[in-house]
């Protein structure tokens, strides 16, 4: 991939980076013989029970994951994070 005059690389299309998720995804399922989907929230809350929101809680009280939280976040609400289906029927 080339950079262009400013340092930074090149912008790639939503679309076209999510189609490359969906044949990693295909590849993988091919591969470990499991199919895979992505994350989904009900509304904009990511824990719903109260273990869970405890265990969102107690991450946050910690600063060295400033920044790192609110990119999770963003990441599990665009699709980002995968489960796969065997992980699901736990």
């Amino acid at each position: 991939m080339s950079w262009n005059s400013y340092g930074f690389r090149p912008y790639v299309p939503v679309a076209q980076r999510r189609a490359k998720a969906e044949r990693e995804l295909a590849k993988l399922a091919k591969k470990h013989g499991q199919a895979s989907s992505p994350v989904r929230l009900d509304g904009r809350k990511i824990a719903s029970t109260f273990w869970g929101k405890a265990w969102c809680d107690n991450l946050e009280a910690y600063s060295d994951y400033a920044n790192r939280l609110p990119r999770g976040r963003t990441y599990v609400r665009n699709g980002s994070v995968v489960i796969s289906k065997s992980a699901r029927a736990k």
